[in-house]
């Protein structure tokens, strides 16, 4: 639901608009429907109980009250988002943080205990009752402006507004007028305490989600500055302790050739033949030092087949499972062979993400090569439909990998911080060791 502009009033003074009369007629509606709802909600949960262990009926009962408690919790967030004028994001389902039936299992578990869906179906049961007592100040305001002209028929008593038995016609003007007067201010008041208790439950959870996306974005950037500062120390490390002594060993093997050149011709010929096979490896160091950095085939082909390169050059075998296409799950699997492409119709997830994606399997890999002793590795990629890229690194190893700052898993998880992402490592002792990744994509 799209909330409206704030009115120039609302706007100069930063707080929402009374909106008394449609506060009113709100609370009524929601008095008038919300003791079915509830009533609904009550039934499925007794329902769901009560047939727990009957062939699971119970369960898929229970599932349906998690997904119509969401419904109450996203109506009454929009609710009061259009009543009031107030910017508030829709209440949405959770997402999966992984793909199949494991994954919508904790997702439903995390759906079922979201304190921002708990505090709008409470707003929404506050609101009803509140909406249950509006509605009987609105007959007893009637009844009192009925009371007040009772002089004008033949009646020698009537009904107070408020019930408690007879009074006398002679007191019904003065009766029916505070009546009526005691009702609006009810009414009023009721509206009011609507209005404040709903911007303090659901319109307020506004600013702390604002907070926690400055938390979220200020972990982001010390993310990102923590894997730069990673990135440059991998970089110096390599250089100085790979390709830097290979190219002094180089100058040093030359200088030999040129001493030699005249007195020992053939001496010479082999220096040469020697620098020349160490200046190659210092190319092909450098080559993959520059593949470390930026993979140019994530750009020209997509993280398929870069993966599928990377499978190729892994010192163990790499079993890939790459779907790249939410809507049909297609894919093929194979040891360091390639998976499906960007074909037709195949979304292509942001380059942002890709990357992180591909550097944080690249870094497993050679984990699992130098540390973990094991034999194979899997991969699992998939793009899911919620415009996110998840990641699965699983190998047989000895496990007991751990985040050691300056690591390589420290920086990986530096990596997917930076990208927005969150970063999972299970490695007990004796194996096997998986590593998760989730990135959003690029919208």
């Amino acid at each position: 639901m799209t909330t409206q502009t704030a009115t120039p009033e609302a706007a100069a003074t930063g707080k929402p608009p009374l909106r008394i009369p449609l506060t009113i007629l709100h609370l009524a509606g929601v008095g008038v429907i919300g003791g079915g709802i509830f009533g609904m909600l009550g039934g499925l949960l007794g329902t769901g109980l009560g047939l727990l262990f009957v062939f699971g009926v119970g369960i898929v009962v229970l599932v349906g009250l998690v997904y119509a408690l969401f419904g109450v919790g996203w109506f009454e967030i929009a609710r009061v988002a259009g009543l009031y004028r107030v910017p508030n994001t829709p209440l949405r389902l959770q997402p999966r943080d992984r793909p199949g039936f494991g994954g919508w299992l904790r997702s439903l578990g995390r759906q079922a205990i979201d304190g921002r869906m708990w505090r709008a179906v409470a707003n929404f049961a506050i609101s009803a009752v509140l909406g249950f007592v509006v509605l009987r100040l609105f007959w007893a305001l009637l009844w009192s402006i009925i009371i007040a002209f009772a002089p004008l028929t033949s009646a020698e008593t009537i009904i107070g507004p408020f019930g408690g038995g007879q009074i006398p016609v002679s007191w019904a003007p003065l009766i029916g007028i505070l009546g009526a007067l005691a009702s609006a201010a009810g009414i009023i008041g009721l509206a009011l305490l609507a209005r404040t208790l709903a911007l303090a439950i659901v319109a307020r959870a506004r600013e702390v989600e604002l907070t926690e996306r400055v938390r979220a974005s200020t972990a982001q950037r010390e993310g990102a500055v923590r894997a730069a500062d990673l990135e440059r120390t991998r970089i110096e490390r390599d250089l100085h302790d790979g390709v830097q002594p290979r190219l002094v060993s180089v100058g040093m093997t030359l200088g030999l050739a040129q001493q030699k050149i005249d007195t020992d011709p053939d001496a010479a010929k082999e220096l040469i033949s020697e620098a020349h096979t160490s200046t190659k490896a210092a190319i092909t160091e450098l080559r993959q030092l520059a593949r470390g950095i930026h993979a140019s085939v994530l750009d020209d082909r997509g993280l398929d087949a870069a993966l599928s390169a990377l499978a190729s050059r892994s010192p163990i075998p790499v079993q890939l499972d790459v779907r790249m296409d939410p809507s049909t799950g297609s894919g093929t699997q194979g040891y360091g062979s390639g998976t499906q492409g960007h074909g037709s119709g195949a979304p292509r997830p942001g380059r942002d993400a890709e990357a992180a994606v591909y550097f944080s399997i690249a870094e497993s890999l050679t984990n699992a090569a130098k540390h973990s002793r094991a034999s194979e590795a899997r991969v699992t990629v998939r793009l899911r439909e919620g415009n996110t890229l998840w990641a699965r690194v699983e190998d047989n190893g000895m496990g007991g990998a751990q985040v050691i700052p300056g690591g390589g898993l420290d920086g990986i998880a530096n990596r997917i911080l930076a990208a927005g992402g969150t970063f999972r490592l299970d490695s007990p002792q004796g194996g096997p060791t998986s590593l998760e990744v989730n990135v959003p994509c690029a919208s």
